[in-house]
């Protein structure tokens, strides 16, 4: 039989390259276990999801919201001036000649601009009986006018003008105020022109005895400033809205002078009695 040949074992010893090379894989691979792990631990044992709210988080947002609301109010602009801005480019001062005592009387009243086709809304009683209407616009402006449409019961006219200003702009009606609303009476009193007064609706429903022996009824009732020369301006809520045309003020001493107490017939009437001026 013959012999059988066998392998021989390799019994050397590796290199010490061969060690160090083996022993640098072992650490590499241990270090990613033991990062692995603990990563795996943090996931785990760290909450997750933003951190609860306290308290003085709480505290802290609204007082940020608090200081931004009142920053915002600072500001924002007074009423008062949001009302005079928005109804400045509709405002006309009207200007009446009327025959009296062998000479001409001058009478002087406010408007509004309430179509586009630039009808003006103002108080009969500054144009009743004239013999020449003069209209001054916004943007100075200045042409003759005519009644086109009246309602003694209201006090309301309606004027169409001669010449149009180069830019028409319709004054925005509102609805009726409520008592205590804030309102603005702009006109032209005692010939200050383009003058704003402010006050608050003192009632509604008010009925007082006009020249001639009419009862101008309905009326709203306010505390705003009105002289001679406000008659036929509008009076404004807070947004600049006409809500009102002025018609007089209170006179139980027979005085010309604001005493405290102004009416004007409400704008729906107003439109409505003169035959729809914003057509």
């Amino acid at each position: 039989m013959p012999p059988v040949e066998q392998t021989p074992i390799d019994d050397t010893v590796a290199p010490p390259a061969r060690r160090s090379s083996r022993r640098r894989r072992w650490w590499i691979v241990s270090g990613a276990v033991v990062a692995v792990v603990a990563a795996l631990l943090v996931w785990f044992l760290l909450p997750s999801g933003p951190p609860p709210l306290t308290q003085a988080d709480v505290d802290r947002s609204v007082q940020t919201g608090i200081d931004k609301a009142q920053q915002d109010v600072r500001n924002a602009p007074a009423d008062a001036a949001v009302a005079y801005q928005a109804i400045g480019p509709s405002l006309v001062t009207v200007t009446s000649q009327r025959p009296g005592g062998g000479s001409t009387e001058a009478a002087l009243g406010s408007g509004v601009v309430v179509s586009a086709k630039g009808a003006v809304l103002t108080a009969l009683h500054v144009v009743d009986g004239a013999s020449a209407i003069v209209v001054r616009f916004a943007d100075g402006t200045t042409t003759g006018a005519r009644v086109v449409d009246a309602d003694p019961a209201t006090d309301v006219a309606v004027l169409a003008v001669d010449q149009l200003p180069q830019v028409v702009v319709p004054a925005v009606l509102g609805g009726g105020p409520a008592v205590g609303d804030t309102v603005f009476a702009v006109g032209n009193p005692l010939g200050l022109r383009d003058s704003l007064s402010a006050g608050v609706v003192s009632a509604l429903g008010r009925s007082i005895a006009a020249p001639g022996g009419t009862t101008l009824s309905d009326l709203i009732q306010f505390d705003a400033a009105v002289n001679p020369g406000n008659s036929g301006g509008p009076l404004l809520n807070r947004a600049g809205q006409v809500v009102g045309i002025v018609t007089g003020l209170a006179n139980p001493a027979d005085q010309d002078f604001f005493v405290g107490i102004g009416f004007a017939v409400p704008i729906a009437t107003a439109a409505g009695g003169a035959g729809g001026p914003m057509k």
